[in-house]
Formats: structure tokens, sequence, C-alpha cells
């Protein structure tokens, strides 16, 4: 069924069937089902650029954010070697002053 012009003979062959009541319940209800369906489909590409933009704006945002904590864990590793070498510097000062002390 990938055309109005398909769709109008079978309707036309089940009217003619002289289908139940039953039976033209699922029919409409199928119709009105495939009606929401293009309607959906409509709705959703009318309105994908402007998601495409927010999701675009969104993962850039993301990528920001990402490369921001990664600058201030680089800035981090650099400080704790700094911080590790004063502590040895003091260590080793009070260590000298102790043993001029103590002779």
């Amino acid at each position: 069924m990938e055309t109005v012009q398909e769709l109008i003979p079978l309707v036309k062959e089940m009217i003619a069937q002289k289908p139940s009541r039953k039976l033209v319940k699922v029919y409409v209800l199928g119709g009105v089902l495939a009606l929401f369906g293009v309607v959906l489909v409509l709705v959703e590409t009318v309105c994908s650029p402007f998601t495409a933009a927010s999701r675009l704006r969104d993962e850039e945002a993301a990528v920001a954010e990402l490369r921001a904590a990664r600058e201030r864990q680089a800035l981090q590793t650099q400080a704790l070697p700094e911080k590790g070498k004063q502590h040895e510097a003091t260590l080793c000062s009070r260590a000298l002053s102790n043993r001029q002390h103590a002779s």
C-alpha cells in the first residue's frame, strides 16, 4: 500500500464483501492509528531542525566541560609534585638543622 490509488480498490472490495461491524471497527481503528503515525512523523520532521541544533549546543557544552575538567586535573597533577618537592625540602632542612644541634 504505497499510494492512495492502491487503497481505493481495496476499500471498494471490502465494501463489496459487506464485512461485520467488528471488522469495520478494526479497519477504522487501523486507519486512525495510521493517521496518527503520519501526523507524528510530520511533527517530528518539522521539529527535527530545532532539536538537532539543541543537541549540537548540548554536545559542545559537554565537550567544553570535559576540556575544563581535564585542564583542572592536569593543573592538580602538576601541583602535586611541586608540593611534594617543597615538603621534601622542608624535611631535609629540618634534618640538617637537627644534626647541627646534635653535635
